[in-house]
């Protein structure tokens, strides 16, 4: 699959066409993590690159910027695009991504932010969207993606938690904003994809820790999770980040037939090794404190899903599989 990517990626160096909502061959690895800092060693894109990815997924604080400067934030971004093992990376596999709060340019910022429009060019500059891309012209950084086909097809969702935010501390308050919403709507109900994953620059299902995260969001958070429920999404896998830990989260849900999965995979470069333990009723195993990124392998031959943290040296932290 890598050197099929490659000589793709020849053909459409801008992340052409073959890969969204084409229906070509399937795809079966899909990397991702979160929280880079760019003035930080990052020796772990050698593991990223061993586990052979067909798309990478960046989950935000890609960069810390924590400025409307768009010079500092194009410098920053400039600096991890010189990183050796990034450029192999981009080489061999699709990039996709969305921001979380320092990227965003603005620490646990939403859409009171006055530099949301600038934070948003340099993102997807950074992940060389071309410029008649709707996500460059749409107020939020969401967009999907089709990959595969038939009974192989995996959708990804990428959301957008900042650029509508409302305030936390409004249980009312929204995360998505209405236009957002309507797409979210129109994704789900037109989708037959055999697994979904949908990214998340903070943790969706973890509730009782007192950061960041949807919880502080109910009604939005229910009303996504009931969506789930009525458009029968199959196998869905939320990727998250921003927390500096590792950790992988159950939540059973009315309506929706198998278990939400949520894995959070934070930080590529300068995770939290002095973060004391904390509640989480819907973790499985143990939460990592060591630089670590996420990935999902399906294995479409015998239907199973596999969803792993891995380490800088690439083995295998925690692993949670399933039947699709």
């Amino acid at each position: 699959m890598r050197l099929l990517l490659c000589f793709l990626a020849l053909l459409f160096p801008e992340g052409g066409a073959l890969w969204a909502d084409d229906g070509a061959a399937s795809v079966e690895r899909f990397a991702f993590g979160s929280c880079l800092h760019q003035d930080r060693p990052a020796p772990i894109w050698e593991a990223v690159n061993g586990a052979d990815p067909d798309v990478w997924i960046w989950l935000g604080d890609n960069i810390y910027g924590d400025t409307d400067d768009a010079a500092i934030l194009a410098a920053a971004y400039a600096k991890v695009k010189a990183q050796p093992g990034y450029g192999a990376l981009r080489e061999g596999a699709r990039v996709l991504g969305i921001w979380d709060d320092h990227d965003f340019g603005k620490n646990n910022g939403g859409k009171e932010w006055r530099g949301k429009v600038v934070a948003q060019k340099a993102l997807l500059d950074f992940l060389d969207e071309p410029a008649d891309s709707d996500r460059r012209a749409r107020e939020g950084i969401y967009e999907s993606y089709d990959f595969g086909s038939g009974d192989r097809r995996v959708k990804v969702m990428l959301l957008d938690t900042r650029y509508h935010r409302d305030d936390p501390n409004d249980p009312g308050g929204d995360i998505f904003g209405a236009a957002q919403r309507r797409w979210i709507e129109a994704e789900l109900a037109g989708n037959e994809a055999a697994v979904t994953l949908i990214a998340s620059g903070i943790q969706v299902i973890a509730e009782q820790h007192p950061y960041e995260k949807w919880a502080q969001f109910p009604q939005a958070r229910q009303w996504f999770f009931d969506q789930l429920a009525r458009h029968q999404t199959r196998n869905v896998i939320f990727l998250s980040g921003d927390r500096h830990v590792g950790e992988i989260s159950r939540l059973e849900w009315e309506g929706v037939e198998r278990p939400l999965i949520d894995v959070t995979s934070s930080s590529l470069t300068h995770a939290s090794r002095t973060l004391r333990e904390e509640p989480n009723r819907h973790r499985v195993g143990e939460m990592q404190r060591v630089n670590n990124f996420g990935l999902i392998e399906i294995d479409w031959q015998s239907g199973v899903i596999a969803a792993s943290l891995r380490a800088e040296d690439g083995s295998s932290l925690q692993e949670l599989s399933w039947e699709l």
